[in-house]
């Protein structure tokens, strides 16, 4: 299995590009640049990188087509392809922050996708998954040199001619960001890979049925498709440090944000524990917004609990235990995992050079 490094949007290009010259070194397969709404642009920061260094791949995760019309992506992607000589790839997702920031709307003017239940609140998924599909889609007719009269899609249109002969061979890959189950089939159906997000190895096998699903409709077999997921890293020297991190940033790990019950559930002695998460909802966003990491209403037992089920935490005798994780991770079919860092990125990656790295290939 491949390790790839996802870093914190407020990492700036030059930072980036120092991360990614010693992942390179270390042997890290991939770099991530994170898209949100108020930070470094995820396509502009890779460009310092994709300079400084010769093997790494980079890319931006991820971006919804509602952001940023697909013929545009194909333009950031393909360029950014260009200056790093074919190491280019990009992670197509069917939301995301950016979304919630700038208010956007279904066609249809119904209320848009919740920040407070972007799972459960989900509007119009066949029309967010066929808009996936077709920017994939107009990606892949970009990537490929080839001259197009245009696209004709149910959500997308390319109405000139277009053709970006002049893109460099190989093209970028092209990832899903797929966790759900229709989401996942389509990705196994039409794209390079999966990125998915804080899967736990008890959710993968499900997972892995429908890409296989997606992936035994595809038109051709696909020759190395690509399972990645996010996974918080937050192991430091001090235990502390490391679960005050964890702490204040619980509420983005998949089953707290999403309030998904049945992915709560197993961390959670009952039921009752499971509607303490779910009523205190908003003191884990507090705890990320203040930077306290003090989650009022919980209590600090459940919080470790959670922590220990959803993300990499503690000190440096926690790293054995997760090393078995990712193992697990492995055989349960992940090519790659994707590490997020948060805080002093560097000593993450070195420690993740030191001992994750030579364990899991």
């Amino acid at each position: 299995m491949d390790i790839n490094i996802i870093l914190e949007p407020d990492v700036t290009p030059q930072q980036f590009a120092e991360l990614a010259v010693e992942a390179e070194r270390l042997g890290v397969r991939a770099m991530w640049s994170s898209n949100y709404h108020m930070h470094y642009d995820p396509f502009l920061s890779l460009a310092p990188a994709a300079a400084a260094t010769s093997k790494i791949l980079l890319g931006p995760l991820a971006v919804s087509p509602w952001e940023m019309h697909p013929l545009k992506m194909a333009n950031a992607i393909l360029t950014l392809n260009e200056m790093s000589n074919g190491r280019a790839m990009i992670a197509v997702s069917a939301g995301g922050g950016p979304l919630g920031a700038i208010a956007w709307r279904p066609a249809d003017g119904a209320e848009p996708w919740p920040y407070k239940h972007p799972v459960k609140g989900t509007v119009e998924p066949d029309r967010r998954v066929v808009g996936v599909v077709e920017c994939i889609e107009i990606l892949q007719q970009a990537r490929s040199g080839k001259f197009f009269m245009g696209y004709e899609g149910r959500v997308f249109n390319i109405r000139r001619p277009f053709g970006m002969m002049w893109a460099k061979q190989p093209g970028p890959l092209i990832y899903s960001c797929s966790t759900a189950p229709m989401m996942c089939r389509m990705g196994g159906r039409v794209a390079d890979g999966i990125q998915i997000s804080d899967a736990t190895v008890a959710m993968l096998p499900e997972i892995m049925e429908q890409i296989r699903i997606g992936l035994g409709r595809r038109e051709e077999p696909a020759t190395d498709f690509r399972v990645g997921n996010f996974w918080a890293w937050h192991i430091k020297p001090d235990p502390e440090v490391s679960m005050y991190e964890a702490r204040r940033e619980l509420i983005w790990r998949g089953a707290i944000i999403g309030q998904v019950r049945e992915h709560i559930r197993p961390f959670c002695h009952d039921d009752a524990e499971v509607d303490n998460i779910i009523d205190n909802w908003e003191s884990f966003r507090v705890a990320f917004r203040t930077r306290s990491g003090n989650i009022e209403g919980v209590p600090e037992d459940l919080i470790n609990r959670l922590i220990a089920g959803m993300a990499s935490a503690g000190g440096l005798d926690a790293i054995e235990r997760e090393v078995e994780r990712y193992k697990a991770m492995a055989a349960a079919g992940l090519t790659e995992l994707d590490l997020r860092l948060f805080d002093n990125p560097m000593d993450g990656l070195k420690l993740i050079g030191e001992h994750v790295l030579p364990a899991v290939r």
